[in-house]
């Protein structure tokens, strides 16, 4: 029960911030779209339209009414799944959302596996070698590959992988739902792409932290005890240490989420990006709207999900809340 009262807090906490936020996107993007001079009703209809059309169609469309009216049945329709339809292709938001979500967390779900596992295996030995050579080159190499930028990782994955040792597709993307071995193939280098920065900023994170738990009272009075290394350090250090690495990963989840369009382009995917630049380029409200909710609501649920691991792995935590 303290356990559970403790996520609920988690919970609370995250949508306390995460809901007003969300509110105020969606308010400032609705807002900008009523300020510019484009008409959606002109636009879709071509120049042949005559003014009664374009009336039409804006009553159609629902843009006769006040700006506070549209943007509340909006929101309202939205918090039930219903995202409207797109001014062009009158196809359901929803729709196209759906179709294009599955590219952006297959990149980030690649992204964050490969990070972890390659910070924290780094993070972990650069810890244990406190001081040392091994240390030393493994914070050299964090530096380092913190200041290459995404869309530079990708194009010299590609030359790697594609181009020197064609062993892997340059672009393009397959279901997992169609074919998990062509999925895999495709996905496989926009993940890396993407996982360098975090993989550094956890392999720092987590390095120092558990520096200065292996210092801490019980982990010397468990070594006195005879306990083994890979038992202290995994048993007791770790998950105490594992904080602020878990923590780096909720913040990054926004920046992973915004550099998967960065990897759309490169790597020439239809995700949320291409989504979202096409209707930018036509000036379709509703599709920019979708995309623009399903990324806060992705960033929320990355924050839920790392506070319900902190909560889980470091109980004191919890108790102190």
């Amino acid at each position: 029960m303290p356990r559970l009262s403790g996520l609920a807090r988690g919970l609370g906490r995250v949508l306390g911030v995460g809901v007003p936020v969300a509110l105020a996107a969606t308010f400032i993007t609705y807002g900008l779209s009523a300020l510019t001079d484009t008409n959606p009703a002109a636009t879709v209809l071509g120049d042949l339209a005559t003014p009664q059309d374009i009336e039409r169609m804006n009553h159609q469309f629902g843009l006769d009414r006040p700006f506070l009216a549209q943007y509340f049945s909006w929101l309202g329709n939205a918090l039930t799944g219903d995202l409207g339809y797109s001014y062009f292709t009158t196809l359901p938001v929803a729709e196209s959302v759906g179709r294009a979500l599955p590219v952006d967390l297959s990149i980030t779900l690649v992204a964050v596996v490969v990070a972890i596992l390659v910070g924290g295996t780094a993070g972990i030995a650069a810890a244990l070698n406190n001081g040392g050579r091994l240390d030393r080159a493994i914070t050299a190499v964090c530096s380092a590959a913190s200041t290459i930028p995404p869309f530079v990782l990708g194009i010299g994955l590609i030359i790697l992988f594609s181009v020197t040792l064609p062993v892997l597709p340059s672009g393009g993307y397959v279901p997992l739902s169609e074919d998990p071995g062509q999925w895999a193939r495709f996905i496989i280098l926009p993940g890396l792409a993407l996982s360098l920065d975090l993989a550094a900023e956890i392999t720092r994170q987590l390095r120092t932290s558990l520096v200065g738990a292996m210092r801490e009272n019980y982990v010397v009075g468990a070594t006195v005890r005879g306990l083994s290394v890979r038992r202290v350090v995994f048993g007791h250090a770790l998950r105490n240490a594992v904080g602020p690495a878990l923590t780096v990963i909720g913040l990054y989840a926004p920046r992973l989420i915004g550099g998967a369009v960065v990897a759309e382009a490169v790597f020439n995917l239809p995700g949320l990006g291409h989504l979202a630049l096409q209707a930018a380029d036509r000036g379709d409200i509703p599709v920019i709207q979708g995309v623009l909710v399903t990324s806060i609501a992705l960033v929320l649920v990355c924050n839920a999900v790392v506070n319900a691991a902190l909560v889980r792995l470091r109980p004191a935590a919890e108790r102190r809340s």
